[in-house]
């Protein structure tokens, strides 16, 4: 049971994180506030944290869709992911002036990376704690 519950929360979380990502996109392109960075989006980003929380703790416990040979695999594509994020939104101008692609490239990299970058963070944090866990308590 504890399979689908993990296979759910991974299905929902992208298919969340690719919508929210697309209309954020959007409100880029279009010089408006994206959703995660508005008071009435907040809502989503905890939702997206809350989906990856399940799945990375369900992965430690043994009972989710990332095995344990999956988990240096996973990590590696999470960190990626996390820094692919922190490149496109300087691209775009938020973390450091950037050099802002716009028409469509920039706001389209910047607004899916924002919620992928939320949904997985969690799980790779859990992950990335288990990993050196288990690392230490081996020797």
């Amino acid at each position: 049971m504890w399979g689908k519950v993990a296979v759910w929360a991974f299905l929902i979380g992208v298919l969340i994180a690719l919508i929210v990502g697309l209309w954020q996109a959007y409100n880029l392109q279009n010089d408006e506030t994206p959703i995660l960075y508005s008071e009435n989006g907040a809502w989503v980003g905890w939702l997206l944290a809350f989906l990856g929380i399940i799945i990375g703790l369900l992965a430690i416990l043994g009972r989710g869709t990332i095995t344990k040979s999956e988990t240096p695999a996973f990590l590696m594509a999470g960190i990626a992911l996390l820094v692919m994020n922190a490149v496109f939104n300087s691209m775009m101008g938020f973390g450091y002036g950037g050099v802002g692609l716009k028409p469509w490239l920039g706001p389209l990299l910047a607004g899916i990376s924002l919620p992928l970058a939320i949904f997985i963070a969690p799980a790779v944090a859990i992950l990335a704690i288990k990993a050196i866990w288990d690392i230490g308590k081996s020797e």
